[in-house]
């Protein structure tokens, strides 16, 4: 194909419109775009691009596949909900499947030859794909693989009211976490409920700090990301924007967890009755894809003291009733409680042989730590075992 027809059908795409704003098509564009005469600008844009494609791939068939596959469009997005597609719209796409496919396929040493360039730049490479099959798997594997931004990431965060993928995720796994077998089984379970497209509770877990609540909920998701799993974190003082997050991901093939991390409220703080509409459901029914999964070191989320218990409101007696009944909306609710010492030495050979640490009075050792860290707990049998490894290097 000649190279500025190439550029004319990459301005043409509609249902791929979208991948116009991209970095490395941008700079894709820019190549094209050549009139034979070398010179200092052309020879600046093939470097520009040859160097965003190094920062993705070095091939330009994957990283054209890959956007391709990655990309948010209508079409996608129908077929992810079940919606009906024309004739008219599967045409488009085929077209531009196969526009995409062939400039994936463009060679460095051609685009070189047309500058008549005949100093150094580097070739990347291609090979054969075949764009409108892999479009075709992906369409069948939307219920573990998603599209658009879940398609490339499994933990997000919310930033300015916008779900942000998260760079560097807690790597934690099931097999890291020890003890607590009952606890995580019953959150697990109703994890499995809600991949498995079946009722799922929301979920609060509560107790001791160091108990590994919060580990538990992200060792779930990093286990069952590739059956199409994902946590978006939410911070307390982003209660108000779950509605327009849960309204976001309603007809999403994938499955998520809205997840709260160390939940507790004041007395005259009105966010709880935030998470108890979204708990309780309003005029919107409950999303099937979507649970709320919470901890928290109170059983009843909410910070009370005996003042309050006699103050002014005539109604005293219901405000402080709703307040610590706002527990009783979690389906689902799971005690984390601190170890006791059989359970806590438990936990101390689990770690010690998974870290490979041996020492023959390690059990006496690790109960002197913990006296020195104010008491039991997972994270200080975990912190007690690193600490002996990096002694014994």
């Amino acid at each position: 194909m000649d190279l500025k027809e190439m550029n004319l059908k990459l301005h043409s795409l509609s249902v791929f419109r979208g991948l116009l704003g991209d970095p490395l098509v941008k700079a894709f564009s820019c190549l094209l775009d050549i009139d034979g005469r070398p010179d200092l600008d052309q020879v600046a844009r093939y470097s520009a691009f040859y160097s965003i494609l190094l920062n993705e791939s070095g091939d330009l068939t994957d990283a054209f596949l890959n956007k391709v596959l990655d990309d948010e469009n209508a079409y996608i997005r129908t077929k992810a909900r079940g919606g009906f597609v024309s004739r008219e719209l599967e045409k488009c796409l085929e077209n531009e499947l196969s526009v995409l496919q062939e400039m994936a396929q463009t060679s460095s040493q051609d685009i070189i030859n047309d500058m008549e360039y005949e100093g150094y730049l580097p070739l990347w490479t291609t090979h054969p794909a075949d764009f409108p099959a892999a479009y075709r798997e992906r369409i069948a594997s939307l219920g573990r693989v998603g599209y658009g931004v879940f398609s490339k990431h499994h933990m997000f965060m919310v930033k300015d009211s916008v779900i942000t993928p998260v760079r560097f995720p807690d790597p934690v796994r099931l097999s890291d976490l020890k003890g607590y077998t009952r606890e995580r089984g019953a959150v697990l379970e109703n994890t499995l409920f809600l991949l498995k497209g079946r009722p799922a509770a929301n979920a609060l877990l509560y107790g001791d700090a160091g108990t590994g609540k919060s580990s538990t909920v992200k060792a779930i998701v990093n286990e069952y990301r590739a059956e199409g799993l994902r946590l978006i974190e939410i911070t307390k003082k982003q209660l108000c924007d779950i509605p327009q997050i849960a309204e976001s991901l309603i007809g999403n093939p994938l499955k998520f967890i809205l997840f709260i991390d160390d939940l507790s409220f004041d007395q005259n703080n009105d966010d709880f009755k935030a998470l108890k509409a979204i708990l309780e459901g309003s005029v919107s029914a409950k999303a099937p894809n979507i649970a709320v999964y919470a901890t928290s070191n109170r059983r009843h989320l909410v910070k009370e003291s005996f003042s309050e218990r006699t103050g002014d409101d005539i109604h005293v007696n219901e405000t402080i009733q709703e307040l610590t009944s706002l527990s009783e909306r979690f389906g689902l609710s799971v005690h984390f409680f601190q170890p006791d010492k059989a359970l806590y030495l438990e936990i101390i050979r689990g770690l010690a042989q998974q870290f490979g640490v041996i020492a023959p009075d390690i059990e006496d050792q690790a109960e002197r730590y913990a006296i020195t860290r104010g008491g039991r707990s997972p994270r200080v049998a975990r912190q007690f075992i690193e600490h002996l490894k990096n002694l014994q290097g």
